[in-house]
């Protein structure tokens, strides 16, 4: 009959293995199928008590949050995070957009938000419960090109001021380290380096990224060569509701180890922060 393909035994052996493939495949994706079953309850209700998950954004570190250009919104790693959380947990997602540090752990000890990015830091441990890191990121020190300041361990000297954001995870750490040197501080971090020029200060502290794009925009800095400090930026959120810790926790590895936080940052063309190593088996 003309149009009838003719039976073929090696056609027949080909849909054949072609079947036992796709099922050989669905049933080795088994395991992440159940990796991606719906949270505990109780996890829900600690992580979105009002229905939706409220998340504070820091505009203070312009390598995780900042504003897109073309639309006014919060944009970037943290945001990319906070709206696959709440996917995850089954609610819609708010946004608090704030300008600093301080003013994101304050949303958090109010109880106006549920979750928040941190670096992870002892002064304020005592009320967030912190996952692991799910990135790191540089600190470092920016100087006049006419400093006599050449390397880090310089500058905690007599006499010698630093300026740092209001809060910040430097404003903590530089707090307990720096013996001799004094701190002033800036509102917040990204007016650090107009601050420290403005105010004629001896050293800048800050994300080594936001140093480096300030240095390229005034004349006559430079930085110092390395970092003072590592910032281990993890998510949080208030101390109590261990259901809800547990998730974020388990949450911040799987966004690592799935790669999700490596494409975030390749999707937002962050440079100087890496993926965070997995958190070790408690």
């Amino acid at each position: 009959m003309r149009g009838t393909v003719p039976f073929s035994p090696i056609a027949c052996l080909s849909r054949a293995a072609l079947l036992r493939a796709m099922l050989a495949a669905c049933i080795a994706t088994l395991p992440s199928c159940a990796a991606m079953t719906p949270p505990p309850a109780e996890a829900i209700a600690d992580l979105a008590p009002t229905g939706w998950l409220r998340a504070v954004i820091n505009l203070g570190n312009p390598i995780l949050a900042r504003r897109d250009a073309a639309s006014g919104q919060a944009a970037c790693v943290s945001v990319d995070l906070a709206r696959e959380l709440a996917r995850r947990l089954g609610v819609d997602v708010d946004l608090l957009v704030v300008a600093s540090a301080g003013e994101s752990v304050d949303a958090l000890a109010t109880g106006r938000v549920d979750v928040g990015f941190f670096a992870i830091d002892p002064a304020r441990a005592a009320t967030t419960a912190y996952s692991a890191a799910y990135v790191q990121i540089e600190g470092a020190y920016l100087v006049r090109n006419e400093s006599p300041l050449h390397a880090n361990d310089e500058v905690d000297r007599p006499g010698t001021r630093v300026a740092v954001g209001a809060r910040s995870a430097y404003d903590l750490y530089l707090a307990r380290e720096l013996k001799a040197a004094t701190i002033a501080r800036a509102p917040t971090s990204p007016e650090v380096v107009d601050f420290f020029v403005a105010e004629r200060l001896d050293v800048a502290a800050g994300v080594k990224q936001q140093l480096e794009a300030d240095a390229k925009r005034l004349p006559g800095l430079r930085l110092l060569p390395g970092r003072f400090m590592v910032i281990q930026q993890a998510m949080g959120m208030a101390r109590g509701k261990a259901a809800g810790a547990r998730f974020l926790a388990a949450f911040v590895e799987e966004a690592k180890a799935s790669g999700f936080v490596a494409g975030a940052l390749q999707r937002h063309h962050i440079n100087g922060a890496t993926v965070a190593p997995a958190a070790a088996a408690p």
